[in-house]
């Protein structure tokens, strides 16, 4: 087991990148309000998800380190970009007639995102998004609003593509993209972060889903040997493939390796096919022990929000609970660096 980090990070340090630190995510735009919310609540830095970017095809440097830029102006850091628009590499995804074409994009864009300075490009491989279904469920404590899913209820949604496509083709079309996409990130710079499949079940809308499992993860690992490779560990998806253990199992391999270069602090109530997403501190992990085990597996990445609830009065975006969550990990990760 790695050696715990001499040192410890602070809330307001935007410069550290040699510890475990606590960032706020999952918005698209770089406003005013958002980029000062941030900054008010102390922590490192942003994530931006499918930030709002000229290109139909691809994203170019100007406009990246002109984002860049800017956040860096409100005195934090642009730690990672997470998801390009899906129909960047939907083709690619899929194994379909564009699927080279996507590639060749896809490679500019890693080449561009490190020629701007952006250490971190996040990624899915789900042809048909994250799933939700409605219902009783979406109500958690005290009546704030939560995502759920059931797949009694998914089930009941029809084909999302022309055809089903199997777990088989998706690991063949993921092994032709990372081959060809990992060597541009080693030149450029850039590390790639594979998100899971979410939720993490066998197959959704006809298309197979292969990262909703520890040995799916572990096989992908295995396609390329690079330390540009690496995860967005969601810990919400990986208590849903399998609870508290799970996540544990998961941090304990794959940090210790350099392959954990972020992660999603959240979690649910329930497993895959049957769960409720909640307030920190109600769900399956036990969250003192998760953050404890990333510091002691050598973790030196940054942890977000995500999919917080949303309380009342909250805006869309749900500043209230991702200040409540934020929050929450800022004083977890204190209390775990001062116990070590």
């Amino acid at each position: 087991m790695p050696e715990r980090a001499a040192a410890a990070w602070s809330p307001g340090e935007t410069d550290r990148t040699d510890v475990m630190r606590i960032a706020i995510g999952q918005f698209n735009e770089a406003s005013h309000e958002r980029l000062t919310f941030a900054k008010q609540l102390g922590v490192s830095g942003v994530l931006l998800n499918t930030p709002r970017l000229p290109g139909e095809h691809r994203w170019e440097y100007d406009d990246l380190v002109r984002l860049r830029e800017h956040i860096e102006g409100y005195g934090l850091r642009l730690e990672a970009l997470e998801n390009t628009p899906k129909s960047f590499y939907e083709q690619a995804m899929l194994g379909g007639p564009e699927a080279e074409r996507e590639i060749e994009h896809y490679q500019a864009t890693i080449r561009n995102v490190g020629r701007a300075g952006i250490p971190i490009l996040g990624y899915h491989w789900m042809p048909n998004s994250v799933w939700r279904t409605p219902g009783p469920k979406t109500i958690g404590r005290g009546g704030a609003r939560v995502t759920a899913f059931e797949m009694t209820r998914a089930q009941e949604q029809p084909r999302s593509h022309d055809r089903e496509y199997s777990a088989d083709e998706l690991w063949a079309s993921y092994e032709r993209f990372i081959k060809a996409v990992i060597p541009v990130a080693e030149e450029a710079g850039v590390k790639l972060a594979l998100h899971p499949d979410d939720p993490p079940v066998p197959t959704l809308g006809g298309v197979g889903r292969i990262f909703n499992s520890f040995e799916g993860f572990k096989r992908g690992s295995e396609i390329v040997d690079s330390p540009n490779w690496g995860l967005d560990f969601c810990m919400g998806c990986w208590s849903e493939m399998g609870g508290n253990e799970n996540v544990l199992r998961g941090i304990k391999y794959f940090a210790p390796k350099g392959k954990i270069l972020y992660g999603h602090f959240r979690d649910v109530q329930g497993t895959a096919g049957d769960f409720s997403e909640c307030f920190l501190g109600e769900g399956n992990v036990n969250l003192f022990q998760a953050m404890r085990t990333f510091k002691e597996s050598g973790f030196t990445g940054f942890l977000i929000d995500d999919h917080v609830p949303h309380m009342v009065d909250d805006s869309e975006w749900g500043h209230r609970g991702r200040a409540y969550a934020t929050g929450y990990m800022i004083a977890l990760l204190s209390a775990v660096n001062q116990s070590a």
